[in-house]
């Protein structure tokens, strides 16, 4: 079958076949998605480590007849799977996958439900781009380390998204929502160098390390007060001295610092660093600080997240709160902000329970419902919704516009 197009957009007659053709077509690997799924939660490895997770999916993609680069952009467990039309043209829309899992707790994220999203929904775009005569591209990313490294902007960085129209990707959670509100994040290594000293026999004679950064986090805590309640700050002290009867010479500490937006995160990051400065003021010890690289909220694209939510709520009665509820709930960071300040993209979240939760992420109890039968199944369905997204970007040029004009604003 041939799709005819007029100036803005494929025959409305017409879009109905391309959406069957994508719920087949993603139905017809449903149960091969869990088995993946599965296989990933049951081998659980930590960010830049997931060889296993990295074999599993270019090996299945391969068999679905994408073009996959293994080990891709220097990222020795990243991949990128694409497939494009025959006239190798159109637009490009892409999904992300992860497959990272958390130290001791395992995939307590559900990041072996978002490997099959990524999957499940490219599998979608390419049945369509296979039977009919339509333009256009999909880019399956396989993302590592979002927990720890954050591998998405080693990918930005070499260049990955440059071609790339829109990013999708989906986050199993307790809510439903594609306006949810994502934390922009920064952290910095923290050292206090002091001077030794008996600390019985003659204590004046030291500079007391451990003195700078228990008043540095006290210093923090304080700052709290002022500090706006979508902003975050938490830390740990990582050495706090060796003996009890030795002044300390040396302590650190990791610290994490979040905002509501880069902006907020900047100043915050900014009053942050004179906690530690005024520590090290007060006791005579020496200070250094070392921040990482920063995380971008999720720059939200209205057109795109009200078109996941109107899918989603229609062909599967999902029910998602108002776009101003949700943009009161905080959720953690994720990487996938950097990649929407480069392209027009969301993030949306699913709900995996049966019933009202108040388990989240990142616990033992998320992990264990990230294998349950219920899970894959509302994963399928965001899955579908999302893919459903993608396709109306290839099709709709007037969809499309909206989408860039809320990017560039």
């Amino acid at each position: 079958m041939q799709i005819k197009k007029d100036d803005y957009c494929y025959k409305a007659e017409s879009v109905d076949d391309l959406r069957d053709i994508v719920f087949q077509a993603i139905d017809e690997v449903s149960e091969e998605l869990r088995e993946i799924s599965l296989k990933i939660h049951d081998n659980p490895e930590l960010g830049n480590e997931e060889k296993f997770a990295h074999e599993l999916l270019v090996n299945y993609l391969r068999k679905k007849g994408f073009n996959v680069t293994p080990s891709a952009y220097g990222l020795e467990t990243a991949f990128v799977a694409e497939f494009q039309s025959k006239t190798g043209e159109g637009r490009v829309v892409s999904f992300n996958s992860e497959y990272d899992a958390l130290p001791d707790i395992g995939h307590a994220c559900g990041h072996n439900l978002i490997a099959i999203t990524g999957v499940g929904a490219a599998i979608g775009l390419k049945a369509v781009l296979e039977k009919f005569e339509i333009e256009g591209i999909v880019k399956l990313f396989g993302t590592p380390a979002e927990e720890s490294s954050f591998g998405k902007i080693d990918l930005i960085e070499a260049g990955a998204y440059k071609d790339v129209d829109v990013s999708l990707m989906l986050h199993p959670h307790v809510h439903n929502g594609a306006f949810g509100n994502f934390l922009a994040l920064n952290s910095t290594e923290v050292e206090y160098f002091g001077k030794s000293a008996h600390a019985s026999g003659a204590p004046w004679e030291g500079i007391n390390a451990l003195d700078a950064i228990v008043l540095a986090y006290n210093n923090i805590g304080l700052l709290r007060q002022q500090n706006l309640p979508t902003n975050r700050v938490h830390g740990i002290i990582t050495n706090g001295g060796s003996a009890p009867n030795v002044i300390p010479d040396y302590t650190s500490g990791k610290f994490y610092v979040r905002g509501r937006t880069s902006e907020d995160l900047k100043l915050l990051c900014s009053r942050v660093q004179k906690c530690f400065e005024g520590a090290a003021e007060a006791t005579g010890a020496k200070l250094k600080t070392e921040w990482s690289r920063e995380v971008y909220d999720v720059k939200i694209n209205s057109p795109l997240a009200t078109r996941y939510e109107t899918y989603s709520s229609q062909r599967f009665g999902t029910k998602f709160p108002s776009s101003e509820q949700q943009s009161s709930i905080s959720f953690g960071t994720t990487d996938q902000g950097n990649v929407t300040y480069v392209v027009p993209g969301i993030h949306p979240t699913y709900n995996i329970f049966e019933s009202p939760s108040k388990v989240r992420n990142h616990t033992l109890e998320f992990a264990k419902q990230a294998e349950t039968k219920f899970a894959h199944e509302k994963t399928i369905e965001a899955t579908k919704s999302i893919a459903l997204v993608g396709l109306d970007i290839l099709i709709d040029d007037k969809f499309y516009k909206e989408v860039r004009k809320c990017f560039e604003t």
